[in-house]
């Protein structure tokens, strides 16, 4: 709105309101870019790397913050393999980040939320990358998407390294506490059932390819259900957090609240 305020007709805030979202787009890659740069050499050849949820090209621009390490490691001409935690009940794993590395060539596959641990145990993961709704920058608590922090104990559990992958303005330089973050609860439909997609019938012979989205309920009619959006994982359980700016440990992000961006 400020960006726009300069201008004295409607044309000229419309030009300068696009202008100003471009310029913000940009910088969105650069940043995203620079993590990737600092996170790609994390990867090494023949890798398998967990992730989870969806922190790619469709919630940022082009590249994304927890698949930037991927997609600068591919360019490298790295090869290895992600497994992606279906991320329930929405299924961001399972259908965004999925898609997104499909359509980039990259090896994956899509993995129940509860295969981790099994999968850690057998030897099958080395390296864990997700992102971050919110990090506190005075103690470097990571909320994410519901069953992060399993996956943070389980990869301590088997010394597996488990990264954050964020843009700096994800980082919270006021809060103290992690049980200060309000987590959301989400409908409870999305636990007790399902969507999914079903051929068209009526429309077989003019689009075999033509689908429609429907909800199936999975669970018992007579139960109801919690569905937290969200969970908090403490600082002593990951390895790094990836930045524009670099790597640092969880502790480290106070010290560095200047180069990090904070206004204070």
């Amino acid at each position: 709105m400020i960006c726009m305020s300069a201008g004295e007709t409607v044309p000229e805030r419309q030009a300068l309101a696009l202008a100003a979202a471009e310029e913000f787009a940009n910088d969105d890659v650069k940043h995203c870019q620079a993590i990737g740069r600092h996170g790609a050499p994390l990867i090494r050849d023949g890798m398998r790397i967990l992730t989870h949820c969806n922190a790619g090209w469709l919630a940022f621009v082009d590249v994304g913050t927890a698949t930037a390490p991927f997609y600068a490691a591919q360019a490298q001409g790295k090869k290895f393999h992600v497994f992606c935690d279906e991320t329930r009940p929405r299924s961001q794993g399972a259908t965004l980040t999925a898609w997104e590395l499909a359509q980039q060539g990259i090896s994956h596959e899509v993995i129940a939320d509860n295969a981790a641990g099994h999968l850690m145990q057998r030897g099958e993961i080395d390296l864990v990358i997700v992102g971050s709704d919110r990090t506190l920058g005075r103690t470097g608590e990571v909320t994410n998407k519901i069953g992060t922090y399993t996956k943070a104990v389980l990869a301590e559990r088997h010394n597996i390294p488990c990264y954050v992958a964020i843009p700096l303005s994800t980082i919270d330089w006021e809060l103290s506490s992690g049980r200060e973050i309000p987590i959301e609860e989400r409908d409870q439909s999305e636990v007790l059932g399902a969507w999914g997609a079903v051929r068209n019938p009526k429309s077989e012979t003019r689009n075999p390819k033509s689908t429609s989205r429907v909800y199936v309920r999975v669970a018992n009619p007579a139960s109801g259900a919690r569905n937290p959006g969200f969970d908090v994982t403490p600082p002593d359980l990951i390895t790094g957090i990836i930045t524009p700016a670099g790597i640092f440990k969880p502790n480290e992000l106070w010290r560095n609240r200047r180069r990090l961006g904070s206004p204070a």
